[in-house]
C-alpha cells in the first residue's frame, strides 16, 4: 500500500510540474505591459532622443559679444506653435533649465535661463532634418549663434 501511494504521489508531482498556467483572457483594460495596436506597437525600434537647449535669458558673464535679450514666454510659445509642433505634431516636451558654460581664457563662467526641448522620434533624414530647420529657425528669429543639439538611441514602448 505505502509503494501504491508513494507511485501515486512522485506520478501526482510529475504532472503537475509540467501544468502550465494560462493567461487570463482579455478583458480590454489595460496591462502593466502597456500593449500598443497597430499604429503604435508596444515597442519600437530605430528611435532617438533629440534635446535641444535654447537660450532664453539674459546672459551674464564675460562674454564676448553683446549680451542677448531675454526671450519671454509669450515669443517662446510662438516659436514652439510655428515651428516645432508642425514639424514633431505627436508630441514633445520643455524643460526650464539653467545653462552655464566657461569661455577660453575666462575666470568666470557665462550663465544663462534655458529651455530644454526633448522630442522622442524615429531616426530617418526626414526627422533629423527637421531638427535642423528648428535650430537654424531660432538661430534667425534670436540671432543667437548656436542652439546645441544631443541625440542618443533608446527603445520606446508606447
Amino acid at each position: 500500500m505505502t509503494m501504491i501511494r508513494t507511485a501515486l504521489l512522485a506520478a501526482s508531482l510529475a504532472l503537475a510540474s509540467c501544468a502550465s498556467v494560462a493567461p487570463p483572457a482579455a478583458s480590454g483594460a489595460p496591462t502593466a505591459a502597456l500593449q500598443g495596436d497597430a499604429a503604435r506597437p508596444a515597442q519600437a525600434g530605430g528611435w532617438v532622443r533629440s534635446e535641444l537647449y535654447f537660450g532664453v535669458g539674459e546672459e551674464s558673464g564675460p562674454a564676448a559679444r553683446p549680451q542677448t535679450e531675454r526671450i519671454g514666454e509669450a515669443q517662446w510659445r510662438a516659436f514652439l506653435d510655428k515651428e516645432v509642433t508642425p514639424r514633431f505634431p505627436d508630441g514633445l516636451t520643455v524643460l526650464d533649465a539653467y545653462g552655464q558654460w566657461l569661455f577660453r581664457g575666462a575666470a568666470e563662467p557665462n550663465r544663462l535661463a534655458t529651455k530644454v526641448l526633448v522630442i522622442l522620434h524615429e531616426d530617418t533624414p526626414q526627422r533629423r532634418n527637421d531638427i535642423e530647420a528648428i535650430r537654424l529657425a531660432w538661430k534667425q528669429a534670436t540671432g543667437h549663434q548656436s542652439v546645441l543639439w544631443s541625440r542618443q538611441p533608446v527603445e520606446v514602448s508606447f
